[in-house]
């Protein structure tokens, strides 16, 4: 996913990576993607430093520093020994510590180049390579599923939004057009909330997902689910009671206990007084989106209908 942010990867997975990292870098290989999350996480190791080299050609990806593995790696391979190579690689990772003249000496005795040398100065903090290759693992597997298991990842991401009050399924769910017409409406403010900035990431993630042929179900008072999105047998994905705008977890628990109660609903003011925990207000969204069916508003009878 692409985000407002332009980060790359699955927002509270991701490994961090920017659009223009992977613009410059253009990765083919899993060592790229595990030497970028190195860039990402350093500091000081992509900026002014490992993105300058790649652009004017000076090295290829493989040749930057991205971890700190990659210095004692590379350092040894010129022929310094592993003592010296692992005592530079520990000098440069640490936090405004500078190579010694013994240091630097070893490396242009071997024929370290002198754009590595100047790399390695300008580094403040290098990432574990054990560390990245995790992320970068976490973000494979995750990628594969929105790939090949499209529902099962938007149902685990827009869950992951929800939780945060970062779904709206009033705004969310009523088709592509409706959703570009409210990405558009956001881009075009130029003081968005912090809220409204999580809103315009998912609004983006949900156009993509209508994009790719997906649908949303309508949000059902006897199938949904109080918190996570369901897959339903016509492949579509249905939203959780937590999905509508200010209606808590609490509120939607209360509403699968109603239903779950055995009692048969003639009407939505049955319902309403059965849920003390869910307000008029999204008593309204609910009948709205459809929630409630063909359920009429009161339990009256009017003598007029015979």
């Amino acid at each position: 996913i692409i985000g407002k942010t332009g980060s790359i990867g699955i927002p509270e997975f991701g490994t961090g990576f920017t659009r223009q990292m992977l613009v410059d870098t253009q990765p083919d290989k899993f060592d790229m993607l595990v030497r970028l999350s190195g860039y990402s996480h350093g500091t000081g190791v992509w900026l002014g430093n490992a993105q300058d080299l790649i652009l004017n050609k000076v090295c290829g990806v493989s040749e930057t520093i991205g971890c700190r593995d990659d210095i004692m790696i590379y350092l040894m391979s010129m022929g310094i020994d592993a003592n010296t190579a692992f005592k530079s690689m520990e000098t440069v990772r640490k936090k405004n510590k500078q190579l010694t003249e013994e240091q630097v000496q070893a490396m242009k005795e071997h024929g370290v180049p002198q754009w590595y040398i100047d790399s390695l100065a300008k580094i403040g903090y290098l990432f574990p390579k054990a560390h990245a290759v995790a992320y970068v693992m976490m973000a494979f597997r995750i990628a594969w599923f929105k790939v090949h298991e499209p529902l099962a990842f938007y149902s685990a991401y827009f869950y992951r939004r929800s939780q945060k009050g970062g779904f709206d399924a009033e705004s969310m769910t009523g088709g592509t057009d409706s959703v570009r017409k409210k990405i558009n409406e956001y881009r075009r403010k130029s003081d968005l909330t912090a809220n409204e900035e999580d809103l315009l990431v998912t609004l983006e993630a949900v156009y993509e997902f209508n994009m790719r042929g997906l649908e949303f179900a309508w949000i059902d008072f006897y199938r949904s689910d109080a918190t996570h999105f369901l897959i339903t047998e016509d492949k579509k994905l249905l939203p959780p009671f937590v999905s509508i705008s200010g209606l808590g977890e609490s509120a939607a628990l209360d509403l699968v206990r109603c239903r779950e109660s055995g009692k048969e609903f003639v009407s939505i003011e049955e319902i309403a007084a059965t849920c003390p925990k869910v307000s008029q207000t999204h008593m309204e969204i609910l009948k709205k989106l459809g929630a409630l069916g063909a359920l009429p508003e009161t339990s009256q009878i009017n003598l007029f209908d015979f």
